[in-house]
């Protein structure tokens, strides 16, 4: 750890509960994002007790956010959810992810969601911008590592490194939307990724902003091998101070990992300087041993917290992890999450 203060934190987190990822942008849109979200955050703050309101904040926590109303169905498993899963608050009602959850085919634990928010909120957000109120189909949505190995295996057009393994992706329908139209759309956006393969569906996740067809899709190229496209992303795009930013390791394709103990908070200045705000060690599932953790699943490199601290300056951050070695070939010695915003009540 870096400080007393910063074990406290570890320790806390074991009994809070902590049931509640970006794309630069402009000042502007960020400027009246945050406005509409301090305002509301000092309602609730006010509203909350002290151990719930630090984790709870605004209308929408997201870049890319709808207005917390969607339809889908599930056309695996027949599933559907149609309905409000954000209040006007900015609460998610669990029972309505629990819904998500069962559409989406992932499985539920409300302290170890699936199913990324940030793609629920994506999803909402298209289809209030492309045709409000349309249902969603979902084609294909949560895929564990086993299953998307047995689509690999037998032929199907699957990612070695799926987004869908980490509940970040979708393949779906929008009721009344050509998929190439929504397909086009995302790539204008510049944010997360959209394949479209010439048929009824689109594929869109959360991930790096990129775009693809079925020429150019990359699928057994082993354009991810050795952990070539390994990211960390964070669980939302928005925090208070003292809230509990949850970390994870994306696109693994090759185990184990060696991740060392220590992380960078990483503050931008206005004039584009990069400043190291804070060294510390977050909470993993599994102790380090003499400062480096060898994680072996997608699961030991998922739900890793750690708490802000009280007095953090309000703006742009992200979060540096560094390997310990360089164990596969062509694997990156760091990686970075996408940018994140700070904000004070």
């Amino acid at each position: 750890m870096n400080s007393k203060s910063d074990t406290a934190v570890s320790e806390r987190l074991n009994v809070e509960n902590s049931d509640g990822q970006g794309r630069r942008m402009t000042a502007a849109p960020i400027h009246r994002r945050l406005t509409v979200f301090l305002a509301r955050l000092v309602l609730i703050t006010t509203a909350l007790p002290a151990a719930v309101a630090g984790d709870v904040a605004g209308p929408s926590r997201f870049f890319h956010s709808g207005d917390g109303q969607i339809h889908v169905e599930s056309r695996k498993n027949g599933a559907v959810f149609s309905g409000r899963y954000r209040q006007p608050d900015g609460r998610y009602d669990p029972e309505a992810l629990k819904s998500l959850h069962r559409v989406f085919d992932a499985p539920y634990r409300s302290d170890r969601p699936r199913l990324a928010l940030r793609l629920i909120e994506f999803l909402d957000y298209l289809e209030d911008a492309m045709k409000p109120g349309a249902k969603l189909t979902i084609t294909s949505g949560y895929r564990s590592p086993v299953y998307n190995r047995k689509v690999r295996q037998g032929g199907g057009l699957a990612a070695k490194a799926s987004l869908h393994q980490y509940g970040m992706a979708a393949d779906f329908v929008m009721a009344g939307v050509p998929s190439r139209e929504i397909w086009k759309r995302v790539k204008t956006l510049k944010f997360g990724g959209a394949g479209y393969y010439q048929g009824e569906t689109v594929h869109i996740d959360v991930g790096p902003a990129r775009s693809w067809d079925q020429k150019t899709s990359g699928v057994g190229t082993g354009i991810s091998d050795d952990n070539k496209l390994i990211g960390l992303v964070t669980d939302y795009d928005i925090y208070p101070p003292e809230s509990v930013v949850t970390l994870r390791f994306i696109r693994i394709t090759a185990f184990p990992v060696d991740v060392a103990a220590d992380f960078e908070l990483r503050r931008h200045s206005p004039a584009g300087e990069v400043l190291v705000a804070r060294t510390f060690q977050p909470q993993f599932d599994v102790p380090p041993a003499d400062g480096c953790l060898a994680l072996t699943d997608i699961e030991q490199m998922a739900f890793i917290r750690w708490r802000l601290p009280a007095g953090i300056e309000p703006g742009r951050y992200d979060i540096q992890a560094r390997f310990c070695s360089q164990r596969w070939k062509d694997m990156p010695t760091f990686v970075l999450t996408p940018p994140f915003e700070i904000a004070h009540p």
